[in-house]
C-alpha cells in the first residue's frame, strides 16, 4: 500500500525543521505529489515460465468449498504500509520523508488483536540526494536516519540530477524498507509461534520465512504471470473455487518457493485478473494436499467482504484489518 498525504503532519513538519536547521538553503513546498506521481518504478508486465511440480501440463483443479461460517487454519495476518511525503527541496531537488509500518494481528475468539509477541513497527527516514545538496550537518536526531538517494548503483554509476529520477529512487528505497520491516515481523512469528500466518505479499525475500511451513504469502497483483503458452489461458479462465497446478517460483536472489493461482471471486463479466490471487508456501513433499488445504483457508478468509477497499475482490478481511490498524498508528 502506498499512501501520499495532501498536507503536512507532525512528523513531516519535524523532519522539515530538522533539514532547514542542518542543511542551509532548504525550502518547504506546498502540498504533496499524488500517489500516482510517486509510485515506485516497476518492470513491464511479463510472462515467465515456471517449473511444474504437480499435474504437468498445468491444469485447473477444483477445491471443495469451505463450510458455512468459514473453516480457516490461519491464526494471524501480517501486512505493512508505507507513506511518501515530499517535504522540501534544495536546488530544486526533492527531500522526502518516508514512513513504513508493519503489524501482526492475531485472531482470538474470532476477534483480531495486535500480537503481543512483537509490537507493531513504525519507522521514519529522510531521503536526501547527498551528492548534489550536501549531507545535513551534525545530524544527531534519533527520530530520523538519512538515506542517500544519490548513492551509486551496483555498477558504480551515480544517478543524474533529474528530480523525478531522485524521487523515484526515494520511493523505491521506502518500498524496500517496508519489505525489510515486514520480513522481520514474519521471521519473529515463525520463530515464536505454531499457527499459520496469512502474509499479504510474497515470502521468498526472507530465507527463514520462505522455509517456514507456517508462512503463507498471498499476492494480489500480477505484474509477472508465471505461465506461458496454453497455460496462460487456463489460469485466466479459472472459475471461483478453482486453483492451478502447483509450480516452483525462483526469483533471482530469492529463495525458491512453491506457488499456485487461485480464483476467489466469480470473474464472469469482469477483468481476467478479477478475484485472482497467487499463493506462495515453503517447499513440501505433499504439494497437492497442502495446496488444497490452504486454498480452502484463503477462500474462507474472503468473507466478510473488505469493502469499501477497491481491492476487495482479492483482499482478505484480516488484511484489511491490518491496514486500518496501521493507518491509525502511522
Amino acid at each position: 500500500m502506498l499512501v501520499s498525504t495532501a498536507g503536512p503532519d507532525g512528523a513531516s513538519r519535524a523532519a522539515l525543521r530538522l533539514l532547514i536547521d542542518r542543511l542551509p538553503g532548504v525550502s518547504a513546498i506546498e502540498g504533496t505529489p499524488s500517489a500516482s506521481e510517486v509510485s515506485p518504478a516497476t518492470e513491464a508486465p511479463t510472462l515467465q515460465p515456471a517449473q511444474l511440480v504437480e499435474n504437468a501440463p498445468l491444469r485447473a483443479i477444483s477445491i471443495s468449498s469451505p463450510a458455512p461460517g468459514g473453516q480457516s487454519g490461519f491464526g494471524a495476518f501480517l501486512d505493512g504500509a508505507q507513506r511518501v511525503q515530499v517535504i522540501g527541496r534544495k536546488n530544486g531537488l526533492p527531500l522526502v520523508l518516508g514512513t513504513v509500518a508493519a503489524a501482526v494481528r492475531v485472531r482470538i475468539n474470532r476477534r483480531l488483536i495486535t500480537w503481543s509477541g512483537e509490537l507493531p513497527k513504525v519507522e521514519k527516514r529522510i531521503y536526501v540526494p547527498v551528492r548534489y545538496v550536501g549531507q545535513p550537518a551534525n545530524l544527531t536526531n534519533a527520530d530520523f536516519d538519512i538515506v542517500d538517494t544519490s548513492a551509486p548503483d551496483p555498477s558504480g554509476e551515480f544517478p543524474s540530477m533529474h528530480p523525478s529520477l531522485l524521487l523515484e529512487r526515494a520511493v523505491q528505497r521506502v518500498h524496500t524498507h517496508r519489505d525489510q520491516l515486514e520480513s522481520r515481523l514474519a521471521e519473529a512469528w515463525c520463530a515464536a509461534s505454531d499457527a499459520p500466518i496469512f502474509i499479504d505479499g510474497g515470502i521468498s525475500a526472507s530465507r527463514p520465512v520462505a522455509s517456514c511451513p507456517l508462512a503463507v504469502g498471498v499476492i494480489k497483483s500480477h505484474r509477472t504471470l508465471y505461465v506461458e503458452g496454453a497455460a496462460l489461458g487456463i489460469v485466466l479462465d479459472l472459475r471461483k473455487g478453482e486453483r492451478s497446478s502447483v509450480f516452483r517460483v525462483s526469483p533471482r536472489g530469492r529463495k525458491t518457493v512453491m506457488s499456485w493461482y487461485l480464483r476467489v471471486r466469480d470473474a464472469a463479466g469482469r477483468d481476467a485478473l478479477w478475484g485472482l490471487v497467487r499463493i506462495e508456501i515453503a517447499e513440501t513433499d505433499n504439494a497437492t494436499n497442502r495446496a488444497d488445504e490452504i486454498s480452502r483457508w484463503v477462500m474462507a478468509e474472503m468473507s466478510p467482504l473488505s469493502l469499501p477497499d477497491g481491492r476487495w475482490d482479492r483482499m482478505a478481511y484480516g488484511v484489511r484489518d491490518c491496514e486500518e490498524f496501521l493507518r491509525a498508528i502511522s
